[in-house]
């Protein structure tokens, strides 16, 4: 059963409490999104043609299509805000490179796959996502807002 707030601070501290749950959720789907992403994007390289050109990019796909999970969950673990701009700017060029061999390959007719397209698709969104992150981050550090990301030690 949830106590009800009493005063403007406890409101508040409530609001926090919701906002910092909401934050974890989000950061847990987008890890788990990313994997996802990932497992899908060496799924669609299987079914690439066995050719020079669609083996060199398939190969390409399968770095930069995995790398996106990879170097977000790397964010995670940061130790700073500047930190974490840098790893959420990787995973955000690794987003970006996957949609770059995607386009490639419907553009060259190398798959009829409508998973292609799909995979364009949510490679567009994460860009979206963790280009706005960055976004934030950065104006987060250039206003001074204190580095969630500092580890705090104990006063002795």
């Amino acid at each position: 059963m949830a106590v009800e707030p009493t005063c403007a601070r406890d409101i508040d501290a409530a609001r926090i409490l919701q906002m910092r749950h909401s934050m974890e959720f989000d950061k847990e789907v987008l890890k788990a999104r990313t994997k996802k992403f990932a497992l899908d994007f060496l799924g669609f390289v299987r079914t690439l043609a066995n050719t020079d050109e669609c083996r060199d990019i398939g190969d390409q796909l399968r770095r930069s299509g995995t790398g996106v999970g990879a170097n977000y969950r790397a964010t995670r673990r940061s130790r700073s805000r500047a930190e974490f701009i840098a790893r959420i700017n990787i995973a955000l060029e690794e987003a970006d490179e996957s949609a770059f061999w995607l386009e490639i390959i419907g553009e060259g007719a190398l798959s009829k796959s409508p998973r292609c397209a799909e995979l364009l698709d949510e490679a567009d969104q994460l860009c979206a996502i963790l280009a706005a992150s960055s976004i934030t981050a950065s104006e987060a550090l250039k206003r001074g807002d204190p580095d969630p990301h500092a580890r705090r030690h104990p006063r002795q």
